[in-house]
């Protein structure tokens, strides 16, 4: 199934085992009131957090968007520290100062999620000019909506990443919606991929709810950015069955028809019957992945809940690097 061993089939599986749950189990947080501010989650696209981060290595680093639960964990922050860290504690992997939107965890790669939309697309690419510079083969990775590509940042971002074959992989995780602006409303061009032509990169639009699919197309524009062919755009058709934020009225701007038809279309629930039917696991080891996450997450909202709040003593620590 290809080309992926046993093993690496169920490490996939059970990535997106570990954010669907972790979401799950947050949304159930948010109405017992655990989460302070917004929370947007990541549920229903994480066939392409899995299926990317799967060829990054620990120095590779990854920026995101307001919805990077799911790149955080795939990049390996902890379910311990990521639930913390969106209940506002001190265990959380920014000790509490970042919450749902603003992820931070550069131990892990992961270089930081923000609420405003487009500016991880300047940043990543400024990594990718770092990396360049000191002549290592370290990749950027970039995630953001559909929305963001029609922002300033991802036109400015893309040229120049082209004319200096920078290291970054663009992942546009396209879920047919702006927050409730539809994508074919907002945009005069049918797809994003394409627009990686106008300034001389590949670009590639795949089913983002297909692991393998988004599995394959970012091997090769992880290889093509390591060994210095430059960068690629990857435009992945998804789709968020949770409101915008959660809180949020969902039904003015799409159907419950629409929704329920994407739900049919789960990432996970298609994988796994992937794998019954091809053989590639079998019913004992995917329950096995299953139970063994549910643990990993249930513990880590009890240690999150457990956790102390931030000390405003400590306020003014990490705001300025120390020489």
């Amino acid at each position: 199934m290809n080309s992926l061993n046993h093993d690496q089939l169920l490490a996939l599986y059970r990535q997106m085992q570990v954010i669907r749950q972790c979401e799950e189990a947050l949304a159930k947080s948010h109405q017992r009131a655990l989460i302070p501010g917004a929370c947007h989650l990541y549920i229903g696209q994480e066939a392409v957090a899995a299926g990317v981060c799967a060829h990054l290595r620990d120095d590779d680093v990854v920026f995101s968007t307001h919805r990077g639960h799911g790149h955080a964990l795939a990049k390996g922050v902890p379910p311990r520290q990521l639930v913390a860290e969106v209940f506002g504690r001190a265990t959380g992997c920014s000790r509490g100062r970042g919450g749902s939107m603003h992820l931070f965890a550069p131990e892990f790669g992961m270089m930081g999620t923000s609420g405003i939309v487009g500016p991880c697309i300047i940043q990543g690419t400024g990594a990718g000019y770092s990396f360049k510079l000191m002549k290592t083969d370290r990749v950027s990775v970039v995630f953001f909506g559909d929305g963001a590509a029609n922002n300033g940042a991802f036109h400015e971002a893309l040229n120049m990443a082209s004319i200096w074959k920078l290291p970054v992989l663009f992942v546009c995780e396209n879920n047919h919606y702006a927050t409730e602006v539809a994508f074919t409303y907002a945009c005069g061009s049918p797809t994003v991929a394409q627009r990686a032509g106008g300034y001389g990169m590949p670009g590639v639009q795949v089913d983002g709810n297909d692991v393998l699919a988004v599995h394959a197309a970012a091997d090769e524009a992880v290889q093509r950015a390591r060994t210095g062919g430059g960068p690629t755009l990857i435009e992945c058709l998804t789709y968020r069955i949770r409101p915008h934020c959660e809180g949020m009225q969902d039904f003015g701007y799409r159907t419950r028809e629409e929704v329920e038809q994407w739900k049919a279309r789960c990432p996970i629930a298609g994988f796994r019957q992937s794998l019954l039917s091809s053989g590639g696991a079998t019913e004992a080891e995917l329950a096995s992945i299953d139970a063994e996450v549910k643990e990993l997450i249930t513990d880590a909202v009890q240690f999150a809940e457990a956790s102390p709040w931030p000390d405003p003593a400590t306020a003014a620590e990490h705001v300025f690097a120390e020489a």
